[in-house]
């Protein structure tokens, strides 16, 4: 739970008193490699908080073609977002690439907490504010970088990304074939700092 705390605080000021209501709505849960945590149509009842283990959420079209839209690992939130927040089914597969922890809550006992925490409403605020803030900015590099910038800038967000996951994800979410990624690795110089 200390690691949940940091990331909290690392967005803003919750009181002891905040975490004392905050700890309880939460519930451990481990799970296997590729277990699907959330499926289209079904409504994202929980936020979890990851310990270990890398998950992925992704779009399959109509005909089946996957889009990798966000990669969550150890200290990362995840879910389906919008599911979750808005109660609405989800349009998006949430599924764990390897075995995985977590720690989750559910929707109405973060919201019933929330409700009476200020402090905790203004961190969660400011973090769907920051998620829509990276949004925009993936968007932007999806549709406007060449491949070589969209691995360049990948690899400067997260320089560990490489050994962590499986590289046809990797590929997959900076959208371009693994072969060019292959390609990309043994070729693109990058300059971590």
């Amino acid at each position: 739970m200390l690691r949940l705390r940091k990331a909290i605080e690392s967005l803003g000021i919750i009181t002891d008193e905040d975490w004392e209501v905050f700890v309880p709505i939460w519930q451990t849960v481990s799970v296997g490699r590729k277990v699907s945590l959330t499926t289209p149509g079904h409504v994202e009842n929980h936020v979890y908080f990851v310990f270990d283990g890398i998950q992925r959420l992704y779009h399959l079209d109509n005909e089946g073609k996957e889009s990798t839209m966000i990669l969550t690992y150890d200290g990362d939130f995840g879910g389906v977002l919008d599911s979750f927040l808005l109660q609405m089914p989800s349009r998006y597969y949430y599924e764990t690439l390897s075995k995985s922890a977590f720690i989750r809550c559910n929707y109405s006992d973060f919201e019933y907490v929330l409700s009476l925490r200020p402090n905790l409403r203004a961190v969660f605020d400011k973090a769907l504010h920051l998620a829509f803030s990276d949004t925009m900015m993936r968007l932007v590099e999806l549709q406007s970088l060449s491949s070589e910038e969209k691995f360049k800038r990948l690899l400067n967000r997260s320089p560990h990304i490489l050994n962590l996951i499986p590289h046809k994800y990797l590929a997959n979410y900076i959208g371009i074939d693994p072969t060019n990624f292959s390609k990309l690795i043994n070729s693109v110089k990058i300059d971590i700092g």
